[in-house]
């Protein structure tokens, strides 16, 4: 991706939001797993154990994100990427 400088220097990710929700999402998305696989809610329980997937693999590329740490971002001195003037 090339860098325009019109990028905001205090952009940051919300990855902690992004967990919270995750974590929020994992608890309903098991305890419906369960529920309605005690309630004899076969559809219902598959389509929530899915869900309960697809919450745990985005909890774990977030947790993944947050303990890589800050990813080394160019300041506000450095002066924007210029476009290749010969394009093949």
């Amino acid at each position: 991706m090339m860098r325009t400088g019109s990028e905001p220097t205090t952009a940051r990710s919300a990855l902690r939001a992004r967990f919270w929700l995750s974590l929020w999402g994992l608890v309903w998305a098991l305890f419906g797993t369960v529920a309605f696989t005690l309630a004899g809610r076969t559809g219902w329980a598959i389509a929530c154990g899915a869900l309960l997937l697809v919450v745990t693999i985005d909890l774990v590329i977030v947790l993944r994100h947050i303990r890589q740490g800050p990813h080394y971002q160019p300041g506000p001195d450095i002066p924007p990427y210029r476009p290749p003037r010969d394009r093949p």
